[in-house]
């Protein structure tokens, strides 16, 4: 298997090295966005079930949805779950269905139909409930009322719980009617069972309530946003263009007041969750435990630099249910929040992972939050925490253990720290670094993740690298390959049309000793005699690396693209980046866009001084954060700079919302300094080169604001620059011909004046 994989990607490298001075297919912007001529495939919507021996999976067939079983072990269909042949939604329309849930029994699935996005992440749907014996669907309530969000089966009922205009409700699907857990839910006041728009944005969920693993009771949020600043954004459809109005703090602003409560089925009544009283704390995420009626509440305070769990019992009678806090983490900066709480049956233990000793790594802790043992320990990450094999008494995960630009997925056994632990009732001290500890389970040196089945039997690893499209292998619990699942074959050989330059990786040392990783793709026909034009590709935000052994997608193709006319193509991960250890990444603490800014000016400082490079012609381009840094560049660097391109940038970080602006910069109040020293709108006099400035006229992340205020200061300035808005397009800038369109302007915008 590893020799197969290997040798895959070895042929592909030498295809390229064969090809670079032989094939001379022209790589067009209309290729990589229109017709799919580079596309990679991949394996999607693979559900494990129950019996980690099979999974699910939608195929459509002459317009028809299948929703098949299949063995993991062959791949073979075993039989066939749900067909929405000859069936018919409410409004009597062909029916389809854009996502499913099985019940715990997997006897029932919850479909949803006419599905419509809220938010990046949330959606409203219609939601039919199917009987999969019989392939009958029935809606889970009355539609007549309106769409439902997140529907969610009673983990032993025949129930299912859903949020309606911002409350709760539970369907009895045996009865056909539906009960109110709350009724004071109002748009853009009160929020029930859902979150709002910064903790969806930037704690990265958007359900809002959990039922109890024994279905007797449900934990849900309550939002009261009604203090929040509202903002409007003009929607351009009609004959008079509409305001759509959200609620969304800005840094320094008010922030939601957040409860939570507990619902008892039993008596239908619902108790608040002592939490504390601070009005500007977070409550990033709340967990069911494994022993009945105890909820765990993770509480943050606003600088996002104290971490606390509490543990509440609801099975304790009173007006209100008290909390004790059995964990408490610290950090002179700011701790990041994951999903990786894993409770332990029994209810002894739990799994979480911090990077407190200065690197990212996993602990096992006791139910009173002493430590046990720290699992993994090391100068490198972990990058990705899959789960716990309780039964074997083994967790995965993925690590970039043999540097910073792969990962890899391991394996471990954590009895014997659990056993040292309940013998001496002391922590078990790891050894300096504990690489030997652990199993690797993908033999190559490129990035891959891992989706395991529900039983940890076996793993769907993707692999890919910087020169190999995606590789999608079906493998067992010990790394064993049993089958390859995507090969992406079809494009690898459309790939031998074109000329290729493979991506090489490299680090530099800044003027100031920092060492930094970058990525370079030479232009074609490279003479080293010769001096070419450069464009640095950025993102730079903290936590993020565009610095990595990985498939670089529709990305990569451009800046191929890019190369065949002559560019050199640079990428650089500064400081704040990860897999480099906490102190790396914090670095850039109170002073966001001030240390990466000086690492792109080092970058082009660097590279400008090789013979190869023509340092009058250097040229930068970012999105979003990149955005942010490329501006900052323009201005800030503008010596260095001839060129820069800010697609939906970050202007002045008073725009941003509160969770993510403050948790690396705290507020405006606090760091007057931090926001006003690192804003390109406060540099603009600076601006030599030219600037192309892009933006969404419906951008709901990154407001269109930002760019109107770098607009009003570039004219306050007399600067001189290009402006392309694209009308009622968000943050991604996507649907129909966008790309395309954003690409071909920006392909021309360097093409032209670099």
């Amino acid at each position: 298997m590893v020799l197969k994989k290997c040798h895959a990607s070895m042929l592909f490298l030498m295809l390229i090295s064969t090809l670079v001075f032989s094939q001379n297919a022209e790589i067009t912007v209309e290729k990589i966005w229109k017709s799919g001529e580079f596309s990679s495939k991949g394996v999607h919507g693979i559900r494990s079930m129950n019996d980690g021996l099979h999974y699910s999976s939608i195929t459509t067939s002459n317009k028809v949805q299948y929703l098949i079983r299949y063995a993991y072990a062959t791949g073979n269909a075993v039989d066939t779950l749900f067909s929405s042949n000859g069936l018919k939604d409410a409004e009597g329309n062909a029916f389809s269905f854009s996502s499913y849930e099985f019940n715990s029994d997997e006897s029932k699935l919850l479909l949803a139909n006419n599905e419509e996005g809220i938010y990046r992440h949330s959606s409203k749907a219609f939601y039919y409930s199917c009987n999969v014996r019989n392939n009958n669907i029935a809606p889970i309530t009355d539609f007549s009322k309106g769409k439902q969000q997140l529907a969610s089966f009673s983990p032993v009922a025949n129930t299912v719980a859903f949020v309606r205009d911002n409350n709760i409700f539970l369907g009895n699907l045996d009865k056909g009617t539906e009960q109110a857990i709350t009724t004071d839910g109002k748009w853009a006041n009160i929020i029930n069972g859902a979150v709002d728009w910064v903790y969806e944005e930037e704690f990265s969920f958007h359900r809002g309530f959990y039922w109890s693993p024994d279905g007797k009771r449900i934990a849900y949020y309550r939002f009261d946003e009604s203090q929040v600043p509202e903002f409007n954004m003009a929607m351009y459809t009609g004959l008079y263009p509409s305001l759509y109005n959200f609620k969304y703090p800005k840094a320094g602003e008010q922030n939601s007041l957040v409860q939570i409560f507990i619902h008892d089925l039993g008596n239908n009544a619902s108790r608040e969750v002592e939490i504390g009283a601070n009005p500007e704390q977070y409550i990033p995420r709340i967990s069911w435990t494994q022993t009945p009626g105890k909820l765990c509440i993770m509480r943050m305070n606003r600088h996002q630099n104290h971490l606390e769990f509490l543990l509440a019992d609801a099975e304790v009678a009173g007006p209100t249910v008290s909390t004790i806090k059995i964990y408490d983490e610290l950090a002179e900066t700011y701790i990041d929040i994951n999903d990786n709480l894993i409770f332990l049956e029994g209810g002894k233990y739990f799994f979480w992972n911090s990077e407190k000793d200065g690197w990212n790594h996993i602990y096992i802790l006791d139910m009173t939050g002493k430590e046990v043992a720290q699992l993994t320990k090391g100068n490198w990450e972990v990058t990705e925490f899959y789960g716990v094999d309780q039964k074997n008494k083994t967790f995965y995960f993925s690590a970039a253990m043999e540097g910073p630009l792969s990962t890899a997925v391991y394996s471990t056994n954590y009895s014997n720290a659990v056993k040292g632990f309940e013998k001496s009732g002391k922590r078990t001290d790891p050894v300096a670094d504990t690489r030997k500890n652990h199993v690797k389970l993908t033999q190559n040196t490129n990035t891959n993740r891992a989706d395991f089945s529900s039983s940890y039997s076996y793993f769907i690893n993707t692999e890919s690298s910087a020169s190999t499209p995606p590789q999608t292998v079906l493998m067992d619990r010990k790394g064993k390959e049993i089958r390859k699942l995507e090969t992406n074959d079809a494009l690898m050989k459309r790939l031998a049309n074109y000329t290729l330059i493979p991506k090489e990786f490299g680090t530099f040392k800044t003027t100031a000793g920092h060492e930094l990783n970058y990525s370079m793709i030479k232009p074609a026909n490279y003479d080293p005699s010769k001096k070419y034009p450069m464009m640095l590709m950025i993102y730079g935000g903290p936590g993020s690396n565009t610095v990595a052994n990985r498939w670089g997608g529709a990305d990569f193709f451009w800046h191929q693209l890019l190369a065949q006319q002559g560019y050199f193509i640079i990428s650089v991960d500064p400081r704040g980046t990860m897999t480099r250890g906490r102190d790396f990444k914090h670095s850039t603490y109170l002073q966001l866009g001030k240390l990466e800014t000086e690492d792109f000016i080092e970058t082009a400082k660097y590279f400008g001084s090789q013979g190869y490079i023509d340092a009058e012609r250097i040229g930068i381009m970012g999105w979003s954060y990149g955005g942010y840094m490329s501006s900052l560049c323009m201005t800030k660097g503008a010596d260095f700079f001839k060129l820069g391109i800010a697609v939906a940038p970050v202007t002045n970080w008073k725009y941003y919302d509160s969770i993510y602006t403050e948790r690396f910069l705290r507020t405006p109040q606090e760091n007057p300094s931090g926001y006003e020293d690192n804003s390109p709108i406060n540099y603009v006099d600076k601006l030599k080169g030219k600037f192309l400035l892009v933006h969404g006229s419906a951008d709901d992340n990154v407001h269109y604001q930002n760019s109107m205020e770098m607009i009003k200061a570039l004219v306050d300035a007399n600067k001189q620059f290009d402006l392309y808005i694209y009308p009622d397009k968000n943050h991604g800038i996507y649907g129909g011909n966008t790309r395309n369109h954003l690409f071909t302007k920006m392909t021309d915008f360097i093409l032209s004046e670099l």
